[in-house]
């Protein structure tokens, strides 16, 4: 077990920060957790539209990302040059328990429903895999259709919103189609 500060308070383990390419950071042998399609999709739809918001965490003493395999991954996918990362220094077994606790711990966090509600009635992506995140989400509290008031604008003053009606539901998709391949974020209101 890890010693305690000699005041008893929590000591902490961050002994840096930085940039690094992310084809420099090893993936922990250990890794446990597996990252799929929709999950990496909403992640870049998410740095995407936002940019870094969370650290890779790497562990100094060995070398080895301790949390963040999935935004390296991505960031090698796409030839990102630099990701931001914090160094923490432990021991193997430190490295370790980090590893497989830190993800579910935070997985035992309960949903507010009603502050979930609130929150999602004026976010919206522009990615469309991380709007179906988004939207799943939505359906998990028993909401099916999250609609902003007409009086409320999209959270993101960056952005500018087009209301195109078209005449038939096969025109709606051809235009769809059009748009997303164009790269805008595009979605179908009835």
């Amino acid at each position: 077990m890890g010693k305690k500060s000699e005041s008893g308070l929590l000591r902490s383990r961050i002994v840096g920060e930085g940039d690094e390419a992310p084809d420099q950071l090893m993936a922990n042998p250990l890794n446990w957790r597996k990252h799929p399609k929709n999950q990496i999709e909403a992640l870049e739809g998410l740095l995407k539209q936002v940019g870094w918001v969370q650290r890779i965490i790497v562990n100094k003493s060995t070398g080895h990302v301790v949390d963040g395999h999935a935004r390296v991954e991505l960031a090698l996918r796409r030839n990102e040059e630099r990701v931001p990362v914090v160094y923490v220094e432990l021991s193997d077994a430190e490295e370790r328990l980090v590893l497989a606790a830190l993800d579910p711990i935070g997985g035992l966090a309960t949903t507010d429903a009603e502050k979930l509600d609130e929150l999602l009635q004026d976010v919206r992506a522009q990615d469309e895999g991380l709007q179906a995140l988004l939207d799943d989400l939505a359906k998990s509290i028993g909401i099916d259709d999250v609609d902003l008031p007409e009086d409320k604008p999209v959270n993101d003053e960056s952005k500018n919103l087009l209301i195109i009606e078209t005449a038939s539901e096969r025109e709606c998709e051809k235009l769809f189609q059009e748009m997303t391949e164009r790269g805008f974020g595009v979605r179908v209101m009835e």
